[in-house]
């Protein structure tokens, strides 16, 4: 089993605080982000993956586990990676983005993590970017807090992937008008002053993973 950082409990560090979190706690939590989270050693070893970050391990395309190894899955993406690693080593942050054989490409934060004891190794968290602005979930929740109705939570999900009113209108086989008559109803609706504003407001939900990455990875 993937191990978070070590067994043990997490003070809080919070005043007051009665409880301490435990790793299975946080790797419960970990498990609930939409975007993959990786903890490695700065030598590549995988120490923790929480389902995300599982999920794109199994379809072996960008990054996958070998030999208990976090490896990229081209030359030129296996010697960004270890660069990056090299750099967390030395306590430095950097951005990343790893390619796929012909194929897509992954950006990934790599940050260095502060050994909790002396002599203990250096490792590092790997952020992955998320699959997109509006998460099919967070969009669900956005939708039904606010009383959009099917039509109105279909085109605001069609305005955050970038597309305009007369193209969301092509999409959905409507007249502009109705698609200009349901972003008017969306704005009064959640208070926004206009698509750009609404469009942000949905980018900056919080990211909670869809149910299908809750599904075994096989």
């Amino acid at each position: 089993m993937d191990i978070l950082a070590n067994s043990g409990t997490k003070e809080t560090g919070l005043p007051g605080a009665a409880e301490a979190v435990t790793d299975a706690t946080l790797s419960a939590l970990m498990d609930e982000f939409a975007h993959g989270v990786i903890v490695v050693g700065v030598d590549a070893s995988l120490l923790h993956a929480n389902h995300a970050a599982r999920h794109e391990l199994g379809r072996r395309r960008i990054l996958f586990k070998s030999a208990g190894l976090l490896q990229a899955g081209t030359p030129e993406s296996t010697l960004v990676l270890q660069e990056a690693l090299l750099k967390a080593a030395d306590g430095k942050r950097c951005l990343i983005e790893l390619d796929a054989p012909g194929g897509p490409s992954l950006t990934l934060a790599v940050l260095p993590l502060k050994p909790e004891s002396a002599g203990r190794p250096a490792r590092a968290a790997l952020l992955f970017a998320r699959a997109s602005v509006c998460d099919s979930l967070m969009l669900c929740f956005f939708a039904r807090s606010h009383g959009l109705t099917s039509a109105e939570e279909q085109v605001l999900g069609i305005l955050c992937q970038g597309f305009s009113a007369p193209e969301a209108a092509q999409q959905l086989k409507v007249a502009v008008s109705t698609v200009r008559s349901h972003v008017r109803s969306l704005c009064a609706k959640t208070r926004s002053r206009g698509v750009r504003e609404l469009v942000n407001r949905v980018a900056v939900l919080p990211p909670v993973a869809p149910a299908f990455l809750h599904e075994p990875v096989h």
